[in-house]
């Protein structure tokens, strides 16, 4: 069949012999892309009288939309909380080293640190489309100082901060901007954080719940006010009990505003939740479950001593401690492994683990109509993986920017 190019001069690409990943379900077709997109065979076909190309045989791989990861402290060396004068090719560097993993879009996550700190940084960052560059870059995830002193994890305690009288302009000035922003994690039990919720919300701000000493119905009021997300669940925050199940139990609560859904973090790297854990809060809310790295400078080098933010922290294995301490302070772990972790620790299905790393986080910050999915028209984000979900080949706006090199992939 003749291509006719009436709609557009650019190249169609076929992917064949592939399964995949759409409705939630692993289906044996063709992926057709044309101009970083996802095409519609059928219009393709009838209204267009159009054929492929280009077609590129995927050996039976399994084609997935490309992972999100929005909680990431940095990677390969690389602080997102370390002002430095080369911050720029930092980012860009964790952006490209990351696509090994799957990971197509991110959100550079500060911790904890002085204003002068998010002054400097927070403009270096900007929101941009991935490429062979490297991943896109979805906007900040601000992960305090408006935390709880008790659950402050590896943030540095000098640095925490509360909401005075005007609570959202201490925000501003705190940060300086919130201009390529897309969440802020706070404490929900801290006085007047319900007008900064509403401020943020109203401003398409995700708001997270997290490092907090917050009860059940502080957390509920918090998710009435606006707030969407929990920051990896379990980790800095109250124990769950069974008379005040504190953060952990709005996964199952009957006061969750209708048509809202409360997602929830949790780094599945078999270090930070006890598989019975995982497995317990997958079986309650598994439409909610959205699997972070939470990855400091210390990803993907040898073990020792690195730093996350104000704090040096040493890596041993893969558990990662503030030095001197046995408090964890984020992860070594990769996307990918996160995705195989949570496959073998829950028995879900290969379509369930997937999605937890591209349509969840893609729901949580409004994006699923462009990322997240292979649904027609959606960005041709994506990646071929084997059977035992490992990445072969990663691809942004239909254009592969990684390959594994291995015969026959």
């Amino acid at each position: 069949m003749p291509s006719n190019k009436s709609v557009s001069e650019a190249p169609i690409f076929q992917f064949t012999n592939c399964r995949i990943l759409r409705n939630h379900e692993l289906q044996r077709e063709d992926l057709w892309v044309r101009e970083g997109k996802i095409l519609n065979p059928e219009k393709l076909f009838f209204d267009e009288k159009g054929s492929a190309d280009i077609q590129l045989d995927c050996q039976d791989s399994i084609i997935a939309p490309g992972f999100i990861d929005v909680q990431i402290n940095g990677g390969f060396g690389v602080d997102f909380s370390l002002a430095t004068d080369d911050f720029k090719s930092g980012i860009d560097l964790v952006g490209q080293k990351i696509l090994s993993h799957g990971v197509t879009s991110f959100c550079p996550t500060l911790v904890t640190s002085p204003p002068s700190v998010y002054h400097q940084i927070l403009p270096q960052i900007s929101v941009r489309n991935g490429g062979a560059h490297g991943a896109g870059i979805l906007g900040v995830h601000l992960e305090g100082p408006f935390i709880s002193k008790e659950k402050k994890g590896a943030h540095p305690e000098r640095c925490l901060r509360t909401f005075e009288a005007g609570a959202f302009q201490d925000l501003l000035a705190t940060y300086g901007s919130l201009d390529c922003v897309r969440i802020v994690t706070l404490a929900p039990e801290m006085k007047r954080s319900s007008e900064v919720i509403r401020e943020l919300t109203k401003r398409g701000i995700c708001v997270s719940l997290g490092h907090s000493v917050a009860n059940l119905s502080q957390a509920e009021e918090a998710v009435q006010q606006g707030a969407t997300f929990i920051t990896h669940l379990f980790n800095a925050m109250l124990p769950f009990h069974h008379r005040d199940p504190g953060i952990v139990g709005l996964l199952t609560s009957d006061k969750i505003p209708a048509g809202r859904r409360v997602f929830y973090g949790m780094i599945s790297d078999g270090i930070h939740t006890n598989p019975a854990a995982l497995r317990i809060a997958h079986r309650a809310h598994p439409k909610g479950l959205v699997l972070v790295t939470d990855a400091i400078a210390g990803m993907g080098l040898a073990p020792g001593r690195h730093t996350l933010g104000q704090q040096v922290v040493e890596i041993d294995g893969l558990n990662t401690y503030i030095a001197g301490t046995k408090t964890l302070s984020g992860s070594v772990a990769t996307m990918d492994t996160c995705v195989r972790h949570f496959l073998e620790a829950t028995g879900c299905s290969i379509e369930t683990a997937l999605e937890a790393a591209s349509l969840h986080p893609a729901q949580l910050l409004g994006i699923e109509h462009e990322k997240g999915t292979l649904n027609y028209d959606s960005d041709a984000d994506f990646l071929m993986l084997s059977n035992s979900l490992h990445v072969q080949a990663t691809y942004i706006a239909g254009e592969r920017v990684w390959r594994r090199d291995a015969p026959g992939v």
